[in-house]
């Protein structure tokens, strides 16, 4: 299926986090409410032509920051042959530099060192991924920072007001193509804006509670939630005219008509 346009209306909500007066919380209501769904394995071409068992693994993953790295370390050091396709090279090195010198995963057989073979007796996929689930821990625990909040982004701003009062912003954004740099746009296969990934029983703000309460924080996710219900109702509302755009309820162009 086509991926729809990036650019198209969105509504966003923002509230003060609960936690903190200083920080305000600014939400992509139309993305989050969605029904955006992953379908690796299940329909997902990959973002490399020719390699849909990569997903969206093929070229490694970034590290946020040293402490990110340090986690997954302790994670890697838990991984056995039984569950690691590539663990006897990856004795050798699991982690590399990208040409501007940033820290990543290694890159082997023409993917991220950790993504197993379909086939793979172990599980197909990521391995530290499957490593979670055979400890019966979250992902996020275990995977690096871009992987687990992949295709949610978490941007920061600062927001100063007339009468001097200053406010950190954190945005909750769709990571669409445009979140991977100028090389996004030529990425062969990208899910949040396909229909085909726009498959989901539940909308991603309930698909994805841990990971948004990992990066909002709980209290703030309840306040989400809340919004996110309001402007499901109103869509809902709308009737056959659901995909309007007017009083703010846009709809994300993928989710199914």
């Amino acid at each position: 299926m086509p991926e729809v346009s990036l650019d198209f209306p969105r509504s966003f909500v923002e509230f003060i986090d609960p936690a903190d007066d200083s920080q305000l919380f600014r939400c992509d209501l139309t993305w989050l409410t969605s029904r955006w769904l992953c379908i690796y394995g299940n329909g997902c071409e990959g973002i490399v032509a020719g390699r849909p068992n990569d997903g969206c693994c093929t070229l490694g993953a970034h590290f946020s920051d040293k402490a990110d790295r340090k986690r997954v370390e302790k994670w890697v050091n838990r991984l056995t042959p039984e569950l690691w396709q590539n663990f006897v090279p990856g004795q050798d090195g699991w982690v590399m530099k990208d040409d501007d010198g940033d820290k990543q995963t290694r890159t082997y057989g023409g993917g991220c060192i950790f993504l197993n073979s379909p086939d793979f007796e172990g599980g197909g996929g990521c391995a530290l991924h499957n490593l979670a689930v055979a400890k019966g821990v979250k992902p996020l625990e275990v995977k690096p920072d871009v992987c687990w909040q992949l295709p949610i982004r978490r941007t920061f701003e600062e927001r100063s007001y007339p009468d001097g009062k200053e406010l950190s912003v954190v945005v909750i954004s769709e990571f669409d193509r445009r979140g991977w740099g100028p090389g996004g746009h030529d990425l062969n296969w990208y899910c949040s804006g396909n229909p085909a990934a726009h498959v989901g029983p539940d909308p991603v703000y309930v698909s994805e509670r841990d990971t948004l309460t990992e990066l909002m924080g709980a209290s703030a996710y309840g306040v989400l939630v809340g919004h996110c219900e309001e402007h499901l109702a109103a869509v809902s509302a709308l009737g056959a005219n659901r995909h309007a755009t007017r009083a703010g309820l846009a709809v994300h162009p993928a989710d199914p008509r």
